[in-house]
């Protein structure tokens, strides 16, 4: 859905894509299965980089660690050959196993080559903690559920508490999936980047949006204190531009830059992982030549795209906790969304400076 389109101009300096999501990237696409059965509430969130065999044509990418508390997988040949092989798939910890058997099971079935007559394939999957929500021990998603999110994949998709975000929190409040997207013109070129992201960090009180420290405001009324930064986001960027592995190293490492203008601080239990890759100068698997050309941006025209990184990550933050519902926990308590939380202090003590925010928020003058 993504935030209205006001928000964000005059800080990125670039309109909104179609959607509004990662998906304006053209060939990208993005498929949930969101799984809620007693305790459980987790899921497994799927981003499908094109829609031909990615092992066979391969694309230029990136993979930038902010603070390394995660359990990922396949970040490391990312980074050693400059390239992804694999859909990408967002899930909760204990999941990361399951999850990374059902990929490699769905590019063998692509590849009857795999392992065989040719080398073995990098399945990238990437994770946060939503055992403050969900019973994590019931170990619950299955190699299916990730077959199914590779199914359901598509240009319009849901965020806030679905699929892999079924279960995660953000700034104590109920988090998620969150997406956004940029126009960048390039030489008379209209060209996009998106970003996703899987939010579960954060305290209330450090939450800030338009420069109003709104989780202050919301912390005064909280009965819970949280002392340990225990959580994570994965941020996923893509883009049809055409950038080498050190570029969209560099457009990596400006996600950090989006997370913490929301109030975040990175905390020392706290992962922070950022993936990127472009759609242009495919990598063939098997070439017939030793020699190949690419195009890349150029670095005096950085700037106009680590400003968009910054804004689109933000935006996908703040889109997490505005599409979130509230939810129960395993132990039956309330998860309240940013919107429920805002409306019992508003009723109790209402606040013009928030009233304000709601209406710059549209609450949420959605597309």
């Amino acid at each position: 859905m993504g935030l209205s389109k006001p928000l964000y101009d005059e800080i990125s300096e670039a309109k909104k894509g179609t959607l509004n999501l990662i998906t304006d990237v053209p060939g990208v696409t993005v498929g949930h299965t969101t799984i809620i059965l007693d305790k459980i509430k987790t899921g497994v969130t799927a981003v499908m980089p094109q829609q031909d065999n990615l092992f066979l044509n391969k694309l230029p990418a990136a993979a930038h660690v902010i603070n390394g508390f995660g359990k990922s997988t396949g970040l490391i040949q990312v980074n050693e050959l400059g390239s992804l092989e694999t859909p990408i798939v967002l899930t909760n910890t204990f999941s990361v196993g399951t999850a990374m058997n059902a990929l490699v099971r769905y590019m063998l079935n692509q590849n009857k080559d795999i392992g065989d007559t040719t080398c073995t394939v990098n399945p990238v999957v990437m994770e946060c903690n939503d055992g403050t929500i969900s019973d994590i021990r019931a170990m619950a998603v299955k190699e299916e559920h990730v077959h199914e999110a590779i199914d359901a994949a598509g240009t319009d998709f849901a965020e806030g508490a679905v699929g892999a975000g079924t279960g995660m929190c953000c700034y104590d409040l109920k988090g998620g999936i969150g997406s956004a997207s940029r126009q960048i013109v390039v030489d008379g070129k209209t060209f996009t980047l998106g970003a996703l992201v899987l939010s579960n960090f954060g305290f209330l009180r450090d939450l800030e949006i338009f420069g109003c420290r709104i989780g202050a405001k919301l912390d005064a009324f909280d009965t819970t204190v949280k002392e340990i930064e225990k959580g994570s986001i994965i941020v996923v960027l893509a883009t049809d531009l055409p950038l080498d592995h050190r570029q969209l190293t560099r457009i990596c490492k400006r996600a950090g830059v989006g997370i913490t203008r929301t109030g975040a601080f990175v905390g020392n239990g706290s992962g922070e992982i950022a993936l990127a890759f472009s759609t242009a100068n495919r990598i063939a698997h098997y070439s017939e030549k030793s020699l190949g050309t690419c195009t890349c941006i150029s670095e005096n025209k950085m700037d106009q795209l680590f400003r968009a990184t910054v804004s689109v990550v933000e935006e996908s933050v703040l889109s997490s906790l505005v599409h979130a519902e509230t939810i129960s926990d395993r132990h039956g308590d309330v998860r309240k969304s940013l919107f429920d939380r805002i409306q019992d202090m508003q009723k109790s003590k209402p606040d013009p400076e928030v009233a304000e925010l709601l209406q710059r928020l549209g609450f949420l003058n959605f597309r």
